[in-house]
């Protein structure tokens, strides 16, 4: 377990409980040409919550994920912030790090768009507090080629979190890395968004994987194969950490795989 995760050996529900809604999706549908991706979707993410989007491949979870992030418009429906001057930071499977950047520039990048004057030295010590918090501080001044994988992903979530984000969407972060590495860049990132280090309230995140989004959510949407629906919501009244060989968690992830096999 990460220094953070130890430092809150138990997230409680009074500790970390949602509250007002900050992401609502009413009656949305996406087409691209005569593909229909999603049909009518309905769902509100409130503040405080780490909520799953679970389906089939293809079923258009990651579409859902662009379109509340701003990348994709809808074909109908709205889909509302809970506050206009709500932060969104968006991170993809692969890490995206530029190669001829060392991990503390690439880190850096989100300041320098757009900016003309050199970055202030608070800018770096921002960046280097956010790598210090992903356990990457050392590795400031390597190259992307010198990182493993999980590293790289690291430094790809420094990136995304110096954006200082509110809502962290998240599309399949870790789903290219090896199990081991996964599960243990999963509680690195409960232990951020629970530590109070950053401003992060919400964490929107697309999985494959029934035991991650378990494991990891307050909530788990289920979503039908495409054009995708939502179908049923699975609340995970478990607090952080959470042990995947404990028995209420494997009851969960029974009783997800069940409804996951119901709608493919």
């Amino acid at each position: 377990m990460s220094t953070l995760a130890a430092e809150r050996e138990t997230v409680t529900a009074a500790e970390k409980q949602p509250s007002r809604p900050l992401v609502n999706v009413r009656d949305v549908s996406i087409r691209f040409g005569k593909l229909q991706v999603l049909e009518r979707m309905c769902l509100s993410i409130r503040e405080g919550e780490f909520v799953s989007l679970l389906g089939p491949s293809g079923c258009g979870k990651s579409t859902l994920l662009k379109a509340i992030g701003g990348l994709i418009p809808v074909s109908e429906g709205t889909i509302d912030l809970g506050d206009a001057a709500l932060r969104l930071g968006l991170m993809f499977q692969k890490p995206l790090l530029l190669p001829w950047r060392t991990t503390l520039s690439n880190v850096l990048l989100p300041l320098e768009l757009g900016r003309k004057e050199a970055i202030p030295a608070k800018g770096h010590e921002r960046a280097l507090r956010m790598l210090e918090l992903v356990q990457l501080k050392e590795f400031a001044d390597a190259y992307p080629h010198q990182l493993s994988g999980g590293m790289q992903q690291r430094a790809a979530l420094a990136r995304t979190l110096m954006q200082d984000p509110d809502v962290l969407l998240l599309d399949e972060p870790f789903g290219a890395l090896d199990e081991l590495t996964r599960e243990l860049l999963n509680e690195e990132l409960i232990a951020i968004w629970t530590s109070g280090a950053t401003r992060l309230k919400t964490i929107i995140m697309v999985t494959h994987s029934i035991p991650e989004a378990v494991m990891m959510s307050d909530r788990v949407f289920i979503l039908a194969p495409r054009p995708a629906r939502l179908v049923d919501t699975i609340e995970v009244s478990i607090p952080h950490p959470r042990q995947r060989e404990g028995h209420d968690v494997t009851q969960f992830i029974k009783r997800a795989r069940r409804l996951v096999r119901g709608v493919i």
